[in-house]
């Protein structure tokens, strides 16, 4: 049973791994190609709402569905979160090397560990508070 457990919690971190980059993707090239500033905006804030609302997700899934202690909740979504800021990092460095760019960053490398680290420490300490007060609210209606 609980191998079971450990394989749906695995199996949602990395469905919302592959959310995040595709929609950051998806929602970067919409916003390019906009001639006003305004919509390349608008693209960027609905990308934003979108990974929002996955994440928000992902908090639920782990707190209701999964019943899952506030740490193991926030160490399940911030690996998740971690590990589609790595799939953005390669595509970043793929996009640099095969893309029209004839120069790459020599950084472009290093985004495969900062990415990863910059998103995943604050979706730890978010997904940690927003877990402990979803317990807390539940403790206190019962």
């Amino acid at each position: 049973m609980d191998r079971f457990a450990n394989q749906r919690w695995l199996r949602m971190a990395i469905l919302f791994a592959v959310v995040y980059p595709v929609v950051g993707i998806t929602f970067a090239a919409l916003a390019n190609p906009s001639a006003s500033n305004e919509m390349r905006i608008t693209w960027r804030l609905a990308a934003w709402l979108i990974s929002a609302a996955a994440f928000a997700a992902h908090v639920g899934y782990e707190h209701f569905r999964l019943r899952s202690s506030p740490l193991r909740a926030a160490l399940h979504v911030s690996v998740a979160v971690a590990l589609g800021a790595f799939a953005l990092a390669v595509w970043v460095n793929v996009h640099a090397h095969w893309g029209a760019s004839s120069h790459p960053s020599p950084l472009a490398p290093l985004a495969l560990v900062v990415f990863p680290a910059v998103t995943g420490v604050p979706a730890f300490v978010v997904a940690l508070v927003a877990v402990a007060v979803l317990a807390r609210l539940r403790r206190r209606s019962q």
